[in-house]
């Protein structure tokens, strides 16, 4: 089961890691901290959440270790805090979702296995009948 991750709230932004990002002008790094580090399942999902938003021009997240990084500008900070959040919940849902259908894969593989090994006993205890009636005669 893949464990949902959230932001460490509530954020002390004095010890939040900011600093001017050396590649894009007018940019910084922001380090968010968050509660545990992410499996590499909800990375997966969580990246294929902020790449389908409509706001990849000004602004990029990454996980690194137990941090959400954003590197962005500090125009309408509050807004993308916002949309942080946001990505944040989706990927959580999206966890939600890939649970549900791991579950349903598990449910219906046991129930595959359950059904082969029924076929597989009841061939077994034909075969000992057959002994049995081999050995002593017809009952």
């Amino acid at each position: 089961m893949v464990k949902k991750v959230k932001l460490l709230e509530p954020i002390d932004a004095s010890t939040v890691n900011i600093m001017k990002d050396h590649y894009f002008r007018n940019a910084y790094i922001i380090d968010l901290p968050l509660e545990s580090t992410p499996d590499h399942v909800w990375q997966e999902i969580f990246e294929n959440q902020w790449k389908s938003t409509r706001h990849l021009w000004d602004r990029k997240l990454y996980v690194v270790g137990d941090k959400l990084r954003l590197v962005t500008s500090e125009q309408d900070i509050e807004d993308k805090l916002d949309w942080v959040k946001s990505v944040m919940s989706r990927t959580n849902d999206g966890v939600d979702e890939y649970n549900r259908e791991m579950d349903a894969q598990a449910i219906h593989a046991k129930e595959q296995w359950k059904g082969r090994v029924g076929e597989e006993e009841k061939g077994n205890v034909e075969n000992i009948r057959d002994t049995i009636r081999k050995r002593f005669g017809t009952l």
